[in-house]
């Protein structure tokens, strides 16, 4: 039986060539956990700053001098190999999927995780491709819009960055929850953003969002492009201002606003930090989404394993559709 396994190497924070695919132990699971085989993972939009340290806060998460981790990768899609003996929520053949931005390590062709972990059952309507980004960018629109804003039936959205990993299921989110959906992209997705089915879709290039008048009960920035002071004055009187990158503007702002019932407020949750168990939870909430056709995932570009660098530098440049997909291993 083969010992060893491919996986993504990285020891020390740079450029996108600290990167390597290199063989190294496979793990063998515990008593309470499973062995996934890994069929695809994701490079999603946080991987580049974690790869570099930078921005610095990262190192508080991730090490100061170099990674804590020597394989990265925060989502995956596979199969579970084996199970260890105590294990009864799983069995091996079972294809899931799972959130592992905590541990890292999905950027491998095996990994253990706990069988209580943040897994859960892949939808039966996606391929391990079109899965592996949804304990990524589903699964963080999901608590930004639900949790942080709290959103409601009724209300306008915007959505900044809206042909994002995040910002496609954003937009698909926040139709499910009956709200009126503006999306913000480039000329090249309007026509995606429109077939996702946002309401109107303003092109960035030829239309600044801040001036054109709209107010709105919910601004979603899912790239961390805007800020909380450039948008006020674009809340409705309760209005809520959430972002995937919280600058110093912003932070000040929750801090400022975090205990109003009333008036207009920024808001933060930090997807990854989650418990293990509310990620499950949501996991299988967007898996019934899915298989009753609420949401479906947007890839922009497949690599293979052995081209992670290339797929570094690629999502590096902000403008990826969707998700960049990783295949580890062939189904």
């Amino acid at each position: 039986m083969n010992s060893k396994m491919k996986a993504v190497v990285v020891t020390k924070y740079g450029p996108p060539e600290v990167l390597e695919v290199k063989q190294v132990e496979k793990p063998a699971p515990k008593d309470k956990e499973v062995l996934i085989r890994i069929h695809a993972t994701a490079v999603v939009a946080t991987d580049p700053q974690f790869r570099k340290g930078d921005p610095f806060i990262v190192r508080f998460f991730n090490g100061f001098a170099k990674p804590n981790h020597s394989t990265p990768g925060d989502v995956l899609a596979g199969e579970i190999e084996t199970v260890g003996k105590d294990v009864t929520l799983y069995k091996p053949g079972d294809r899931v999927i799972a959130a592992c931005a905590m541990t890292q390590g999905g950027q491998a062709e095996y990994i253990c995780l706990p069988e209580d972990g943040p897994l859960a059952i892949k939808p039966v309507n996606m391929s391990y491709e079109e899965a592996a980004g949804v304990p990524d960018g589903a699964l963080g629109a999901l608590n930004f819009l639900r949790d942080a804003a709290r959103i409601q039936s009724g209300q306008t959205v915007l959505i900044n960055g809206a042909s994002g990993s995040v910002g496609t299921y954003a937009v698909q989110l926040a139709l499910y929850f009956g709200t009126h959906v503006t999306g913000v992209c480039s000329t090249t997705n309007v026509e995606l953003v429109r077939s996702l089915g946002a309401h109107k879709v303003i092109d960035y290039t030829k239309e600044d969002f801040t001036r054109n008048g709209q107010t709105y009960d919910i601004i979603f920035d899912a790239v961390g492009k805007s800020s909380f002071a450039l948008c006020k004055g674009l809340l409705t009187p309760n209005g809520v201002y959430v972002t995937t990158v919280p600058m110093p503007d912003f932070l000040l702002g929750v801090l400022l606003t975090s205990k109003r019932s009333k008036g207009k407020r920024a808001a933060f949750v930090a997807p990854g930090l989650r418990s293990a168990s509310d990620k499950a939870k949501d996991l299988n909430f967007l898996k019934e989404l899915i298989e009753a056709g609420k949401l479906r995932s947007v890839t922009d570009r497949h690599y293979p394993m052995e081209r992670i660098v290339e797929a570094h530098r690629y999502v590096e440049q902000g403008h990826k559709k969707g998700n960049v997909i990783i295949i580890v291993n062939q189904a």
